[in-house]
């Protein structure tokens, strides 16, 4: 299969392949503008058969890196392909990189099951599994083609009376306009405090909210007129996606979390999302809670590394020391930028 790469740089035409292959909100346009306003590049490619026929898509970001790394480039939750096409949709990209962008590498996090044929090629292909990992691969989907009984059965029996009380509290469930977005940028920040992870500035999130326009999805318990526990999510056609989330005292006391969560599944899949993503599960209090949502888990195919340099083994030896500072943040959306200013620091040394 000859295959031809070339740049996106229309908005309505890059959203509209995104979702045409069933891609995810992180490949969204609005998402990757958001990034390139702070302190990332990107580069947004399609890819033709010989016939003229889209077959995959990929929206790239690009970190710099200190001399002579150059940068890294990474794909998240990309990219969007036939699993018949996904090793030559790969191979495309990855040269595409290599020639227009001499990065160190391509690392990928595909939104692929760890089984799918996609993910068990990968390693045939040349690809290297690591644990330095963004976006973890252990998580919960729901199908929200099932309907609403189905989907309330396979919760815990304590999820779903936890629903029905906190759903009983003279709370108001309903989505965040933007002027209503700094009372959850507020309730977010105390959360943070409590929690001890670290968060972005409020021009941040501001902007994911601008940007992602339509698919950036924020719900809210309100009592009277203050927040009391907020979700936020990004959806793609396919694909609803946690991002951040938070309460106060009184919101735990009422449990808002609960019918919270439920008000944002029932509202994705009205709009026809077929997949709801916890966005991760460990092993803490949170994930605790995630799992009283399903009966099941899932296992994505984790985070795969195309060496693209031959300075990558020391780029893959680095690495993973910078991340270990800003590993309590757990996320990729607070995380990643302090990871790579972290290994910008670390990688003096091996480069003199």
């Amino acid at each position: 299969m000859t295959l031809s790469v070339e740049q996106c740089t229309d908005r309505t035409e890059w959203d509209a392949a995104v979702n045409a292959g069933r891609g995810h909100p992180m490949q969204l346009w609005g998402w990757g503008q958001t990034k390139a306003a702070h302190n990332w590049s990107v580069d947004r490619v399609l890819v033709h058969d010989a016939t003229g026929t889209l077959v995959g898509s990929a929206q790239l970001l690009f970190r710099r890196l200190p001399f002579p790394f150059r940068s890294l480039a990474y794909i998240p939750r990309g990219p969007q392909t036939t699993e018949s096409s996904s090793t030559k949709v790969l191979d495309a990209v990855v040269n595409y990189v290599k020639l227009t962008h001499g990065s160190v590498v391509l690392s990928i996090e595909p939104d692929w099951d760890m089984d799918s044929p996609s993910a068990t090629v990968l390693l045939a292909a040349g690809w290297r599994r690591t644990e330095s990992t963004i976006l973890m691969g252990r998580t919960l989907i729901l199908d929200l083609h099932r309907s609403e009984d189905e989907l309330l059965a396979a919760m815990t029996k304590k999820t779903r009376q936890y629903i029905r009380k906190s759903g009983r509290e003279a709370l108001d469930y309903r989505p965040v306009s933007r002027e209503e977005v700094p009372q959850c940028l507020a309730v977010y920040r105390l959360t943070a405090d409590r929690a001890g992870f670290g968060i972005h500035s409020d021009a941040y999130y501001l902007d994911i909210f601008d940007n992602l326009g339509g698919g950036s999805a924020v719900f809210a318990a309100f009592d009277g007129d203050a927040v009391v526990a907020f979700l936020w999510l990004a959806a793609s056609g396919a694909t609803a996606f946690e991002l951040y989330g938070g309460m106060t005292d009184v919101g735990q006391n009422l449990r808002a979390n609960f019918t919270l969560k439920w008000t944002a599944i029932r509202a994705m899949k009205e709009r026809g999302v077929g997949r709801y993503d916890f966005n991760g599960l460990l092993n803490d209090g949170v994930s605790k809670f995630k799992i009283g949502f399903a009966d099941h888990e899932n296992l994505l195919a984790g985070t795969w590394d195309k060496p693209l340099s031959p300075l990558y083994p020391v780029y893959a030896r680095v690495l993973p020391l910078a991340r270990k500072a800003v590993r309590k943040t757990g996320r990729f959306v607070s995380g990643a930028p302090a990871v790579l200013s972290g290994l910008r620091k670390r990688v003096a040394a091996p480069t003199k």
